[in-house]
């Protein structure tokens, strides 16, 4: 069975995105919450999941994370609304 890499995003405390890129969606968004995921995500927790897209390869998966986390705040939010994500009302 081959390896599935994932590309997903984030909606952190302070209402920002982070994008990432894992083989582990579930123990990824954990490892966020506990403080031990990224730098960025360390000071703004909770985290929750609101996109994740499987990718057959870890290239194209860290490609996508890439091209997510080098968008404006503007196109990040028209790709979440083009993929039918709602994050307005989850901010703390």
């Amino acid at each position: 069975m081959a390896n599935e890499y994932y590309f997903y995003v984030l909606l952190c405390a302070d209402g920002t995105f982070y994008g990432g890129f894992t083989n582990d969606v579930s123990a990824r968004v954990a490892t966020h919450n506990a403080g031990k995921g990224a730098k960025y995500t360390k000071t703004r927790r909770p985290v929750r999941l609101l996109y994740h897209e499987a990718f057959a390869t870890k290239h194209d998966a860290l490609s996508a994370e890439w091209a997510f986390k080098h968008q404006s705040r503007a196109q990040k939010e028209q790709f979440l609304a083009a993929h039918k994500v709602s994050w307005q009302g989850l901010k703390k």
